[in-house]
């Protein structure tokens, strides 16, 4: 029971980064409105702006990735493995965090931090005149998305855990059909 609350726990917390990603996306497409409606409108052009919806774009994609993951919307080889049973599933998607990605993960967070933190200490801002300032802001998304996703990670090997150990349902490890 324990490994079924700890998923849980962690699925929460998938769901929020996803919830967080859609918030982005209103928020991005706002942004867009609001530029178009300037530049056609009112012939009035920002830099800014514009940098804008390309982090927020970056935002939502980062952020979205790991309730992408424990949606089961992640890209796999669904030719082969959507002929195996339950059990097989379980252990490939195990062997697949633990071999392809928690590494990546952990990798990409850990060099991620000194990227952000290299343009925080810089003072980074955009090199176009009129764009963000604070460049830090967006490049810290990179390597908090990858611990997300790690995170993430760590709930569909439980996941797959408890379907091999059969403390859940075979029929709740089938990928979402759309």
């Amino acid at each position: 029971m324990f490994l079924l609350r700890l998923e849980q726990v962690i699925n929460s917390f998938s769901e929020l980064m996803g919830k967080i990603s859609a918030v982005l996306f209103v928020l991005m497409l706002f942004n867009v409105f609001i530029d178009v409606v300037m530049r056609y409108v009112f012939n009035d052009v920002s830099i800014g702006m514009q940098e804008m919806e390309w982090h927020l774009y970056a935002a939502v994609f980062l952020l979205g990735v790991p309730y992408t993951l424990k949606a089961g919307g992640h890209v796999r080889v669904d030719l082969i493995y959507e002929g195996l049973s339950a059990k097989t599933k379980a252990v490939i998607d195990m062997l697949g965090c633990l071999i392809l990605l928690f590494p990546f993960c952990a990798l990409v967070g850990w060099y991620g931090i000194d990227f952000a933190r290299e343009a925080f200490e810089l003072g980074e801002t955009s090199g176009d005149p009129g764009g963000l300032p604070y460049r830090w802001l967006i490049k810290s998304v990179i390597p908090f998305a990858f611990f997300a996703m790690l995170i993430s990670g760590v709930g569909l090997l439980l996941k797959s855990l408890n379907v091999y150990l059969g403390n859940s349902q075979a029929d709740d490890y089938q990928p979402p059909q759309h």
